[in-house]
Formats: structure tokens, sequence, C-alpha cells
């Protein structure tokens, strides 16, 4: 009798329930743990991601079964609440005078996304994916896991876990990924140009332009209206001055919240016998392509402007239009300190990096205006 209890017992743990997949993902969490804690990897992303993944692929765990805790987060990203929350933190956290003092840098942020359409088209040519399903792939090149969540609940939600945990994978490895084409795209001489400060942007040019940048891109795309609109009044919030409440909620509190809520539930989502299959496997090769031709997109569209302006732009803040901010743009600063010390590019870049940011939102209103319900 007692040995059948202590068997039974023995039967209910996840120990002796453990399949091989779950167990590669447990090995996948705690390397990206590893990566957050000790290597300072975007831990704020990836900590949670990383934790919410162990916590799936326990066995018997329950927490992403129908009703289960993470159950209940992931369906706020399926019905597309959480991304245009985190775009509002994200707008009230963000300095546009960079983009506004240079305009040019649109340039570079719509060159970065040059990854998205090629890896578009490669996911229904080599992969075989169909137009809705290569949408979704395709977008993880703007490196900008809200806006790749928002388009995949609309076009194919069944690859949603995949593809978020792609897109926010290679955001948090933007300094991992990006320095090496960085430097195998531009010259030594090219790396130590050093550019002229930034023009003074006044506060009504910053009140004006998420208003003007919501009206225009809302009436040429509507579908892009939920992630650019909140973006543009996290911002608003911000550069009022009379609503320091709201911007300091915005940008702090609510972001942060939201945060753990979207990380645990994308991180929980890649669950051994679902994730390791063929599709994720090419998703992830996809992406990973996908962002780098977005960062060699940027940085070749800053080389070009660099030889039309006789010199003036240091190419490396082209790779910071990919939307990940504030860490693309860091990692523009980091480069060309490593070629020239005291170099500062870091508000150089930011205006490409908003600038991507924009750029992406857009690119998933295009997207969904072609193919939703196609």
């Amino acid at each position: 009798m007692i040995l059948d209890t202590i068997f039974d017992f023995i039967k209910t743990t996840g120990i002796v329930n453990m399949d091989y997949k779950s167990a590669i993902m447990i090995g996948v969490a705690i390397l990206f743990l590893y990566l957050a804690i000790h290597h300072g990897f975007e831990p704020l992303l990836l900590v949670p991601i990383a934790f919410g993944m162990l916590l799936s692929n326990l066995p018997l765990s329950g927490m992403f079964d129908e009703g289960g805790l993470f159950y209940w987060f992931y369906q706020l990203n399926k019905m597309g609440i959480l991304p245009p929350l985190i775009f509002m933190g994200v707008g009230a956290m963000t300095d546009f005078g960079p983009l506004i003092a240079n305009p040019r840098s649109l340039l570079m942020g719509a060159g970065a996304q040059f990854g998205i359409f090629t890896s578009f088209l490669g996911a229904i040519l080599l992969a075989g994916f169909n137009a809705q399903e290569a949408a979704s792939i395709g977008i993880i090149g703007g490196a900008d896991g809200p806006t790749a969540i928002f388009l995949t609940t609309k076009l194919a939600p069944h690859l949603l876990g995949a593809i978020a945990v792609s897109a926010y994978s290679y955001m948090a490895l933007v300094p991992v990924i990006q320095p090496p084409i960085m430097r195998l795209l531009t010259t030594k001489k090219e790396r130590t140009i050093k550019m002229e400060q930034l023009r003074f942007v006044s506060q009504r040019e910053k009140v004006i332009f998420p208003i003007m940048v919501s009206a225009v891109v809302s009436l040429i795309l509507p579908p892009a209206a939920p992630l650019v609109g909140m973006l543009m009044l996290g911002n608003l919030f911000k550069e009022t001055g009379k609503t320091l409440r709201l911007s300091d909620t915005s940008a702090n509190a609510l972001v942060n919240i939201v945060t753990i809520f979207l990380g645990t539930s994308v991180g929980a989502s890649a669950s051994g016998p679902t994730f390791l299959v063929i599709d994720t496997i090419q998703i992830l090769a996809l992406g990973v392509a996908a962002f780098m031709v977005g960062t060699a997109g940027g940085l070749l569209i800053a080389k070009l402007m660099n030889v039309l302006s006789g010199g003036t732009i240091n190419p490396l803040i082209g790779s910071a239009g990919v939307s990940a901010v504030p860490m693309a743009a860091r990692v523009s600063q980091k480069v060309g300190q490593e070629e020239l010390p005291g170099n500062f590019l870091l508000m150089h870049a930011m205006g490409p990096n908003v600038a991507g940011v924009i750029g992406s939102a857009v690119a998933a209103g295009v997207l969904l205006s072609m193919f939703q319900g196609y």
C-alpha cells in the first residue's frame, strides 16, 4: 500500500513526465537568463521571457494550459491590447527631437525596414509560407516585438509564439548581432567621422510632431493607427509639460507592468512540444536574416547619404534604423567610441532609431492593408 502510494506520487512529478523537447527549452531558458543577468543583454526583456519559458516547460506546471496564469496573460496579446500599451510607454520615454532636428534620419529608418520585405519574399519563395504568414515572419526584421505581436495576431495567430519569441530574442541580442555587420560594411575612416551637433528643437515643434504624425499616418494607413497613435499619445504626454503625471505613469509603472505580462506570456508560449518544430526553426532563421538585412539596409542608406553630404554623416548611425529603441542607438555609440574615443554618436543615432519605430509600425500597417482578410 505504501509502495503504491509512493509510486503514484512519483508518477505525478515533473521529473518522470519530462520529455526531451521540454528539457531543451529549459536549457534555452537558462541560457537566456545567463545572458541577461551575467552579461546584461537587455535584462528587462530577457529575464521575464526566459523565466516564462522555464515555467511553461516544467512538466505538469499547467502555467500555459487553458485557464492557467500565463494563458490569461497571453490572451491580452492575442486581443492586441498589450502591444499598443507598450508603444504608449515607449512614446513617453522617447525624445523625437533628434528626428525633428534631422528629418533625413527618416531615410535611414526606412532603409532598415528593407529586411521586413526581403524576409517576406524569402518566407514565400524559400519556405513555402502563405502571404499572411510570410508578412508576420517578415516583420521580425523591424526588431520591434510589440509590432510583431500586433501584426501576427491579425494575420497568423497560430504562429504567434514562434514569432514573438524570435522577435524579442533578437531585440535582446542587438549588441551581439549588429556590431559584426557594422564593421563589415563600413571602413575605419567612415567609423571615425565626427558629426556636427544637432540644432535646438523647440517645445512647439515637439508638441506639433506627434499630433501631425498621428493624423498623417492614420489617414494614409488606418491599420497602423493603434500602434502609431498610442506611440504619439505617450510622447504628447511627455512634451506638453501639462501632463507629467500621465507621462510618468506611462513611462514607468504602466510600461513595467505590461512588460511583465507580455514578456512572461511570450516566453511561456515557447513550450517544447509545440515550439520545436520545423516551422519554428524556419521562422528563427528567416527572422535573424531579416534583422541582419535590416541592419545592413540602414547602414547602406547612411553610407550613401554620407557620400552625398560630402562625408559629414557617420554610417554607423544607420544601423540604429531598426526600431530596437534605444538599444540600437547605444550600439552605434559603443562601436563609434571603440573606433574613436570621445566620438559621441548617441543623439545622432537616436534620429534613425525613433524613425525605425515609426517605420516598423508603418510597415505593419502596409502589410495589414494588403493581407488582412486575404
